[in-house]
């Protein structure tokens, strides 16, 4: 056959709207937004010490429902398992980089509390999430998943490459729990350079899997080599290579403006502390300033 019966337009490649759209995840996502609303808002008052959602909190969640839906319900889903390996990191870097840190964001901590009150769930959540464990866990699953062998196995049994893609999912939140957990009095929060140097490490630990991709001198993956070519421009081996840039740009995006943010904060603080007592901010100080059972011995 000749190429150009191999290069298939965008447009004429039968899918249907269900396989482009996937009424089963736009069902999936209306669903958790409907239980998020009720819960953070008529039904907040069943919980004890619980309060509603803020403005913030909600948008986030939206926003974060958003992400969810155009990485699995949305045509980069679809192209992106089918054709394009592009696309396919393109949803990953959504679900895994951008989708954790925004949900755990929008969650109220007392929700959290809820959540993870059973003492199995908690003692889950204090394991996976130290960060030692949260980043080897979630960059040693991710790195492994990008070894041809077992990404082209996956991608023939579907049901092993969602229970796959859910561990990771699951990972990428521990991940980023150390960064933003939402709760105050988690154990396993990082604060200032720790902070600083556990989002750096994890952009370390990334970088062979993307590496790998992009410094490839022949194409890797057997599921994109027999796959149709969409666009004439964009042969199997460009593709791959871009698929890596996708990700490791992405990654470089979020882990650096979380970086800034951090930095920032961890600066502005530490500049409120080498003021003179009498120049710091009174909220500063009352949280200096011992209680009544604090001083006691």
């Amino acid at each position: 056959m000749g190429q150009h019966q191999h290069e298939l337009s965008a447009m004429n490649t039968g899918a249907s709207f269900s396989d482009l759209w996937s009424p089963d995840v736009m069902l999936f996502t209306l669903l958790i937004a409907t239980v998020y609303f009720l819960v953070t808002g008529p039904m907040h008052k069943r919980f004890e010490h619980a309060t509603t959602a803020t403005a913030k909190q909600k948008l986030l969640f939206v926003f974060g429902l958003l992400l969810f839906y155009a990485a699995q319900g949305s045509p980069i889903s679809y192209y992106g398992h089918h054709y394009l390996f592009s696309l396919h990191m393109l949803q990953q870097s959504i679900l895994y980089f951008a989708l954790p840190p925004i949900v755990l964001l929008a969650m109220p901590e007392w929700l959290l509390e809820k959540i993870f009150q059973p003492r199995p769930l908690k003692a889950i959540l204090r394991a996976v999430t130290h960060p030692l464990v949260a980043a080897l866990l979630f960059n040693t699953l991710f790195s492994f998943y990008h070894i041809p062998f077992i990404f082209d196995a996956a991608a023939l049994n579907h049901e092993w490459m969602t229970v796959y893609h859910v561990v990771l999912i699951f990972a990428a939140f521990a991940m980023w729990w150390p960064i933003v957990s939402p709760l105050s009095d988690s154990k396993r929060q990082l604060a200032g350079l720790k902070k600083l140097t556990y989002i750096f490490a994890n952009g370390v630990l990334i970088t062979p899997a993307c590496a790998l991709i992009i410094f490839a001198s022949d194409p890797l993956y057997a599921t994109y080599i027999s796959a149709p070519q969409l666009f004439p421009s964009l042969d199997t081996f460009s593709d791959q290579r871009l698929g890596g840039i996708i990700m490791k740009l992405v990654q470089e995006l979020v882990y650096g403006s979380v970086l800034a943010y951090v930095f920032y904060h961890w600066y502005k603080q530490e500049k409120q502390e080498d003021l003179p007592m009498d120049e710091q901010p009174a909220v500063a100080l009352l949280r200096k300033t011992p209680t009544m059972d604090e001083g006691r011995v």
